[in-house]
């Protein structure tokens, strides 16, 4: 590990702890040469798989993209940010354990309406509407009388 302040290479760890749910290692640092200390993280690099767009180009997965889309459709909503952020993961993770290199985006895009009906009833119409595109109130009227038909995920 490259020392921040003055660039030297030797480095030795003071202290290391779990953070993150386990899911990082925070690590207090020394430099050898200049003494200044310093933290860094290490976290498990897992693979997310590409995209396949409807028009068949292939794109990065952008989580940025995915909370976007999550927070539009819960604004003004009565969810907190810990279950919004409970959900991201969970997305972020099921997409990891697929195991592919390339997802289609619709099925990202069934994922998230599925979560999002575990979180909010609203928040999935709002997305469910620009998603598939919905033209007029009939397919809203249509879509709630579905929602009120099946049993809620838990």
């Amino acid at each position: 590990m490259h020392c921040p302040f003055c660039n030297a290479h030797d480095t030795r760890v003071i202290d290391s702890r779990l953070v993150a749910e386990g899911g990082q290692v925070r690590r207090r640092r020394e430099c050898l040469s200049c003494s200044e200390r310093f933290t860094t993280y290490e976290s498990a690099e897992l693979m997310m798989p590409r995209l396949i767009k409807q028009d068949g180009s292939r794109v990065p997965f952008d989580d940025q993209k995915l909370r976007a889309g999550i927070l539009r459709s819960l604004e003004k909503r009565p969810v907190s940010v810990e279950r919004i952020e409970e959900s991201i993961n969970r997305l972020k993770h099921q997409l990891q354990a697929t195991g592919e290199r390339e997802i289609k985006s619709r099925d990202v895009g069934e994922m998230v309406m599925s979560e999002l009906q575990r979180l909010d009833e609203v928040a999935y119409i709002r997305f469910a509407s620009v998603y598939r595109r919905f033209q007029d109130l009939n397919e809203f009227r249509e879509e709630i009388d579905r929602l009120e038909k099946e049993p809620r995920p838990e």
